[in-house]
């Protein structure tokens, strides 16, 4: 019997979540067993939010020629696992010309994961192939656990954002070198909300569309898949700022000689790019309303923030100015 502390759906939220129409969640289950779900006392079946992962899974696996006798008994992680590489061996056969890379995610929050792996979901991201590298429950089994590999976007899901669940998303990002954090909490205490916003975290409170959810995600991708060498290797999202405010304000105080004030305009560009690219962030983050537009000036600044500091970095190669001085 499951633990009836876990959250528990009725097989029509199963079905609306999964996109798996409710009669075959009921021949999968009575046939190939794939859920066991607990029984209320009006005998309704209760599935917990790892069933809606499995059924999101096995409808996604299915849809490519996967037999459900052969996927049954298999796990999250084993079923996850057999996707990405399906999806794999997809994009080898037929590449896409037109996408600019994978982008590789690891999810804490199962509903959330279910989500992302709808292929509703991923259909959004024309120029982007969504790889959900690793699944956890809480943030302290993904603390816990080795990710298959450092994931470029950490997606994490929460009931509460409190002191706890801010240092353990801080110390996650960090032990797996996650590139950007989206969080979406249901309660949150204010103060450690505006400092996760400040540290770079896009924070979101929940529930939010599928719609709104994109826009996040859009939100820290590069805006012109040409530019892809910019995301230190990951070819399709949006690098941390190099320098901070303290390091620009040094460098536009350096006089040159070679290229006239171009350190200084350089510097003073990013400046403003940056400052424009947070205010893009804090716009999203607050409101629901014309997110779509917001998700795409963050992406615009954020994209011209990194070629300029691409530029800077030329710059100051030529003029012989370290910058790793000046961040000191």
């Amino acid at each position: 019997m499951k633990n009836q502390l876990l959250p528990l759906h009725k097989i029509g939220a199963v079905s609306n979540l999964s996109g798996v129409p409710a009669p075959t969640l009921r021949i999968w289950e009575a046939r190939y067993e794939c859920f066991t779900p607990h029984k209320s006392e009006g005998k309704h079946r209760l599935y917990t939010d790892e069933d809606v992962l499995k059924a999101t899974l096995l409808k996604r696996l299915t849809e490519n020629g996967h037999s459900i006798s052969r996927l049954a008994t298999l796990s999250c992680t084993a079923l996850n696992d057999l996707l990405q590489k399906q999806q794999s061996a997809n994009q080898r056969n037929q590449p896409n010309p037109h996408c600019a890379g994978v982008v590789s995610m690891a999810v804490v929050g199962l509903t959330l994961a279910s989500r992302i792996e709808s292929k509703k979901f991923t259909s959004v991201f024309q120029h982007h192939t969504l790889q959900v590298i690793d699944i956890f429950s809480t943030l302290g089994q993904a603390l816990e656990s080795t990710l298959h590999q450092k994931p470029q976007i950490l997606l994490v899901q929460c009931n509460s954002l409190d002191v706890g669940a801010q240092v353990d998303i801080h110390r996650l990002a960090e032990l797996h070198g996650a590139l950007q954090v989206i969080v979406l909490y249901r309660f949150g205490q204010e103060p450690i909300i505006e400092a996760m916003k400040r540290c770079g975290i896009m924070v979101r409170r929940d529930p939010i569309s599928d719609a709104d959810l994109a826009d996040l995600v859009n939100a820290v991708l590069l805006i012109d898949p040409a530019q892809s060498a910019l995301g230190s290797g990951t070819g399709t999202l949006i690098p941390q700022r190099k320098f901070n405010d303290m390091t620009l304000m040094r460098v536009a105080g350096i006089s040159s000689d070679v290229l006239c004030e171009c350190p200084r305009h350089v510097a003073e560009i990013i400046a403003q790019l940056a400052s424009f690219e947070q205010y893009s962030h804090d716009c999203l983050n607050k409101s629901n309303e014309d997110a779509h537009i917001h998700a795409y000036l963050s992406s615009v600044s954020g994209s011209a923030r990194a070629l300029f500091e691409a530029a800077l970095e030329m710059v100051a190669q030529h003029e012989g100015i370290d910058l790793a001085s000046l961040s000191q």
